[in-house]
């Protein structure tokens, strides 16, 4: 069903910005008119279920490859090649979010446009909330994908103005005017929060089974019962778009358009961005409501053998379907236990955790060993990462990433499957799981979306620089107080570091964007956080080679990005076809 009603969607929708001339294939009279949906409830709900097939969220690591955190051993890997300055308009990579998103807010716009001539029930007051739902959805998708349009492609033109992108509230059609100019940052931003809030305003805030006595005031006035509130917005409607997961949205979008590289023209302060995620976070009783194991939220512990279990893990704001399956095992595990070891993390991630004690291992209060690097450090690193001597995988097999290892785990042994770093990755995967096809192992995983560690440090970042590391703006919680309990949940439970950069917004800074940098590994934000930041985009990739007693940092991958880059391009094919879409300074 998945794959016919895409195959209808994009046949008959617009697929981004395409030629007009080519928009129907196969032949328009063998396909739906979009004004089926007036008469078919059933076909209004897949339109809208047509934009969510267009998710922007990859299950696995993908853009950490291109960062200082990780490199690929796939020579193929689309990130590892632009990383080392391959990155063009005409790459994969900037072409298919701008397809997919545009495609995905017409969908949006067509339900928009046809919903209120829909009966989904006979009953009034469910066709209501069948109405409020749907809307709510779309608004909600509308502005997820304006999101991460604006993460992908705003940027500066040659004349240092903020660009968005052409800001579409309608559908169009094959006699549409495509050659518009692109919208301003700004313009872009108010759009996306006025519809989060559109669709706050009209969705639950979580889809539930509720009581009689729990149907909101709205619904109750008039007659309708938790049977009937639970078909419309009971749990059978979980994991789609919900209010909470709008305002998830919403702080993220504020977050970026408060950081150093948008900032100047996007109309939004840092205290903005703090408040959207504040409001958040409150509703769980700030820190005291942060998942006492949600760091870990993908292991083989928090999840179990039954998928129906994991629905509401207390870290995960929105996942999509749980998977059975040991794929994310067989691209990352090393060779010996059947995988192809494709993400590596790098040396200079691995010096981006603390010593137990929370210093960095660059401070001298540190105690750190430099013959004995991975002893005493921030529990993370092991839960993360595959160290020399780290066990992994059903029978606990020790990991020789050695030079002179007997197996093909070592550093370099041979190319696309072993370690070009010393490590391997763990995160994201489950031990429990074996590829071995002989005799395979296959569990449910997470497909994570947004998660509520991602929006307190949001809020950490946002509040240092709006009120300082320790003030709290009545919210209940500071910066400070976040990365205590983040740190402190890790196993980090001496604050003496913390105490010292408590002390200045601009330690606070550093320690803070350190722990996004942790806590968020290979979860495919760090190529986005260095370029809101306007940081620096070419440290080289670091790898440990380990030989006797002799452990040696070695480079591995240089990367190659240049100073416009800091904003991603639109897609040439578009700004060739397009006279009126401008690209981004430098592309």
């Amino acid at each position: 069903m998945k794959k016919l009603i895409k195959y209808i969607a994009v046949a008959s929708i617009v697929m981004g910005f395409t030629a007009c001339d080519d928009l129907f294939d196969p032949a328009i009279e063998n396909i739906k008119d979009e004004n089926s949906i007036d008469s078919e409830s059933n076909y209004a709900d897949q339109i809208l279920r047509s934009a969510y097939i267009l998710m922007p969220y990859p299950g696995d690591p993908e853009n950490d490859v291109a960062t200082d955190d990780a490199v690929s051993n796939d020579i193929n890997n689309d990130y590892r090649t632009i990383a080392g300055g391959a990155w063009t308009s005409q790459t994969g990579v900037s072409v298919n979010n701008w397809r997919d998103r545009n495609a995905s807010i017409q969908y949006c716009n067509l339900l928009l446009e046809h919903i209120d001539n829909v009966m989904f029930a006979t009953n009034e007051a469910i066709n209501e909330m069948f109405y409020d739902r749907l809307k709510g959805e779309a608004y909600g998708l509308r502005a997820l994908n304006m999101y991460y349009l604006l993460q992908n492609y705003a940027g500066k033109n040659s004349a240092g103005e903020l660009l968005g992108v052409p800001i579409w509230n309608h559908s169009f059609s094959a006699t549409s005017d495509l050659n518009v100019s692109r919208d301003s940052f700004k313009a872009c931003l108010e759009q996306l929060l006025s519809d989060a809030d559109a669709a706050i305003e009209l969705l639950p805030k979580d889809y539930a089974d509720i009581s009689d006595a729990q149907v909101p005031a709205k619904y109750k006035s008039k007659g309708v019962s938790a049977a009937q509130y639970n078909r419309v917005n009971g749990t059978n409607t979980a994991l789609r778009i919900s209010g909470r997961i709008v305002e998830a949205i919403a702080a993220q979008a504020a977050l970026l358009a408060a950081s150093p590289a948008f900032s100047d023209q996007s109309g939004v302060t840092w205290a903005d961005a703090a408040t959207r995620s504040a409001n958040l976070l409150k509703q769980i009783g700030g820190v005291a409501g942060m998942a006492p194991t949600g760091h870990l939220w993908y292991t083989a512990e928090e999840i179990g053998n039954d998928p129906a279990k994991a629905d509401y893990h207390a870290e995960i704001i929105w996942r999509g379907n749980n998977e059975t399956n040991c794929s994310r095992e067989e691209n990352n595990f090393p060779p010996s236990l059947y995988g192809k070891g494709r993400v590596n993390p790098t040396q200079n991630l691995v010096d981006a955790f603390p010593m137990l004690n929370g210093y960095p291992i660059s401070n001298a209060k540190s105690n750190y060993d430099s013959k004995n690097p991975y002893e005493g450090r921030d529990p993370r690193l092991q839960a993360y990462i595959v160290v020399n001597g780290s066990t992994l995988g059903v029978n606990n097999d020790v990991i020789n990433t050695t030079a002179d290892s007997d197996n093909k785990d070592g550093i370099d042994k041979e190319s696309g499957i072993s370690t070009r770093t010393g490590y391997y990755l763990r995160k994201l995967l489950r031990s429990d799981v074996n590829p071995n096809s002989t005799s395979k192992v296959e569990k449910p995983h997470y497909a994570t979306r947004i998660r509520y560690t991602e929006i307190f440090l949001a809020y950490a970042e946002a509040a240092n620089e709006a009120w300082g590391p320790k003030s709290d703006n009545g919210n209940g919680f500071s910066a400070y107080d976040v990365i205590k309990a983040i740190r402190n949940r890790a196993g980090i439970t001496d604050t003496s570091y913390l105490d010292e950069c408590a002390a200045s917004k601009e330690s606070m800074r550093e320690l803070i964007r350190n722990e996004r940098r942790i806590e968020l590994c290979f979860e495919n934000k760090r190529f986005w956080d260095l370029r809101r930041w306007n940081a620096n985009l070419n440290e080289t990739a670091r790898g440990m080679k380990i030989s006797g007693n002799s452990y040696d940092a070695v480079d591995v991958e240089k990367r190659d990005f240049r100073d416009y880059m800091i904003y991603g391009p639109l897609p040439y094919s578009d700004v060739l076809k397009f006279s009126n879409l401008e690209q981004n300074a430098g592309w």
